[in-house]
Order: structure tokens, then C-alpha cells, then sequence
């Protein structure tokens, strides 16, 4: 053993207060654990309707900078019966498809209806800003005249 028993490495101890932090992160991280479980949702829903734009800056946080993506061909490694049993089991299922009654619903969006649904925000920052939608006109102000004329 590299140290005596009953000695640690750092004969002063760990720093002040550390012990305390600890519980402390871990009471904060439980608080927001159980606040999130009493709203979170609704909350995260009001935004993904009302601010897109953070909605997305968001998941764009969540998301990992760095991922790294390996590529192989299965299908190399496959014998010919696994590859015949892949292929026929494709075809029976192209076969079923094609004879269920499930039907494809086709249509154009308006562009006026896109945004129709999108409520007038409420603070100065978010009316400027560009959303998910698209960037929003600039309403000018009028000018007052100085105080002295």
C-alpha cells in the first residue's frame, strides 16, 4: 500500500466546505428534478409554440459538439441464404403494403397559414428577433420632436 493505514494522501484534508457542496448540488439537482416533473413538460411544450427559435437554440445545446459516426456495410458480412431470406422477406412485406387499405393524404401549405398560428410576442427582443418562421418585418417608431421645440 503506498500509505500507512488510517493516513490518506492528503494529510489536510479536503477542501473547506466541500463536503457540504456536494450535498448542497445534489439537494439543488433533486429540487429541480422534482419542479421539472410538476411542470417541465407544459413548459417546454409553451416554448416550442411561443419561441421556436430558443426551442431549436436548445436542442441545438443538447446536442454533442463531437460525434463520431463509424460506417460499415453489413451487408458484405451477410451469406447469400441471409441475404435470399432478407430479400424475399422484403418482398412479402411490399406485397402486404401494397394490398392494405391505408391511404396517402397529399397537400400544399399556404404560406400565409404557416404563420397564422404563430402569437404576437409580448417583449420588445422577441418581436425583433428572427424566428424559426422566418425574420419579421421591422415596425418603425415614430420620432418625437426634443423637448425644446
Amino acid at each position: 500500500m503506498p500509505f500507512e493505514p488510517g493516513r490518506s494522501g492528503n494529510p489536510a484534508g479536503g477542501p473547506v466546505g466541500s463536503r457540504h457542496r456536494q450535498q448542497l448540488n445534489g439537494e439543488f439537482i433533486a429540487a429541480l428534478l422534482r419542479d421539472f416533473r410538476h411542470g417541465g413538460p407544459k413548459a417546454i411544450e409553451r416554448v416550442r409554440r411561443t419561441q421556436p427559435a430558443a426551442y431549436l437554440k436548445i436542442l441545438a445545446l443538447l446536442v454533442p459538439r463531437e460525434h463520431k459516426v463509424e460506417q460499415s456495410n453489413v451487408i458484405k458480412s451477410l451469406s447469400d441464404q441471409e441475404l435470399e431470406a432478407m430479400i424475399e422477406y422484403l418482398k412479402t412485406s411490399l406485397e402486404a403494403q401494397a394490398r392494405s387499405s391505408v391511404g396517402v393524404i397529399e397537400g400544399t401549405i399556404e404560406p400565409a397559414a404557416a404563420t397564422a398560428h404563430a402569437p404576437e410576442p409580448k417583449n420588445r427582443l422577441m418581436l425583433e428577433a428572427d424566428t424559426a418562421v422566418g425574420p419579421r418585418e421591422r415596425i418603425l417608431r415614430k420620432m418625437r420632436p426634443p423637448a425644446g421645440e
